[in-house]
């Protein structure tokens, strides 16, 4: 899911969905279904705007169309099918899709009694936008049926169908509900995933290692061990979807994570960690400096990362693993390496004074350590 590149992006997210939304949208389902009370949509969907977020809004826009479309919701099903834009041209196409977000929710929130007339909508709703939020509540509570259907359409023609089908399977879809029994469970999900390894577009390849990469945060080791299995024979394309799937593993050091992308644990090396300066001010960078050798015969592909353990309050630290490169150490040689870390908080990282030790991480390995203090202590 893509966020349009209109005028409306100069817009704060949450104000997104505004009267002119409202209306494009009535406009829409207006010129599929005639009698359409378009004024009354609009008045619904905006009511109170200002004080709601912006999934408070998508929910009161699809509210809005449960109180002016049809009655029965299979017919009103029909009259949002029949309502939406052309088929996106291709995987990349960036248009004014977030428009009909309201219309997954609406079958999200009335079309669980109407299986069937609610996947053709949502097929249909995929190839111009995503059904992966619409699908959750059959996801949940409909899982057998959902999961068969699902498994049937990975050979669809449409990459936008085929990435729905893992995309909405999830277990720990971002701005999605988690589902539960995914998350204890993840054996239903195998098959589409399977079926999906080697598709040719990107954009399914995607969302195949994403919906691993989630699973690997509750069972690590059936992760590896599919990815492992697959990477026997495996052409360009699945062996992008295997490193992508595995990078959270990765990340944390996971040796046969690491294995399996060709990092095998570092043989014969020394390194060092330098930073400066050793002291910064809040908003500052500090410098880290590595310098790598090895008395090894052969030469060693790196990955080479680090991990700021930031200070917390109450003499806590925790510990987040950053990217540093890919390197090839050429058979009793040396590397020097040198990487910026900015100290500037954001608003997902509250930054505390005191002293801060960075390590240096090489194919998984913790091989070296510094630190640096950030002032305000």
């Amino acid at each position: 899911m893509t966020k349009p590149q209109t005028d409306r992006d100069k817009k704060a997210l949450k104000n997104w969905f505004d009267r002119a939304a409202a209306r494009a949208l009535g406009k829409q389902v207006a010129g599929a279904f005639p009698r359409f009370d378009t004024r009354k949509f609009v008045e619904l969907a905006t009511r109170d705007l200002s004080k709601l977020t912006f999934m408070a809004r998508v929910r009161q826009f699809a509210d809005a169309l449960g109180h002016t479309l049809p009655s029965a919701t299979p017919r009103a099903l029909a009259v949002l099918t029949q309502s939406l834009p052309p088929v996106l041209p291709d995987c990349d196409a960036v248009t004014d899709g977030w428009l009909q977000w309201p219309l997954g929710q609406y079958i999200a929130d009335h079309g669980l009694p109407y299986f069937d007339e609610s996947m053709t909508a949502m097929i249909a709703l995929t190839q111009r936008f995503s059904a992966e939020f619409a699908v959750r509540p059959f996801v949940i509570q409909r899982p057998t049926e959902t999961f068969a259907r699902l498994r049937d359409l990975t050979d669809h023609h449409s990459p936008h169908v085929r990435r729905w089908c893992s995309e909405g399977t999830r277990s720990r879809l971002p701005w999605g509900s988690k589902v539960a029994h995914l998350v204890t469970d993840p054996g239903p999900i195998w098959p589409i995933v399977e079926a999906l390894k080697d598709d040719p577009v990107r954009y399914v390849q995607r969302s195949v290692a994403n919906n691993l990469n989630d699973i690997a945060k509750d069972h690590p080791s059936a992760v590896v061990k599919r990815c492992a299995s697959w990477s026997k024979g495996a052409g360009a394309g699945r062996k992008w979807t295997i490193a992508h799937a595995l990078r959270t593993l990765v990340k944390d050091g996971d040796p046969q994570a690491l294995a399996i992308i060709g990092y095998g644990p570092p043989h014969k090396i020394a390194a060092t960690l330098s930073i400066a300066p050793k002291r910064i001010e809040l908003g500052g960078a500090i410098t880290l400096t590595t310098e790598v050798c090895t008395t090894a015969a052969r030469k060693q592909d790196l990955m080479v990362d680090y991990v700021v353990h930031y200070v917390r309050k109450g003499d806590k630290t925790s510990g987040k693993v950053f990217k540093w490169c890919k390197a090839c150490l050429p058979a009793r040689e040396k590397l020097t390496l040198t990487k910026r870390h900015s100290m500037r908080p954001t608003t997902t990282r509250a930054l505390y004074p005191g002293k801060h030790r960075v390590e240096l991480q090489i194919n998984g390995v913790r091989v070296a350590e510094a630190q640096f203090r950030l002032a305000g202590d």
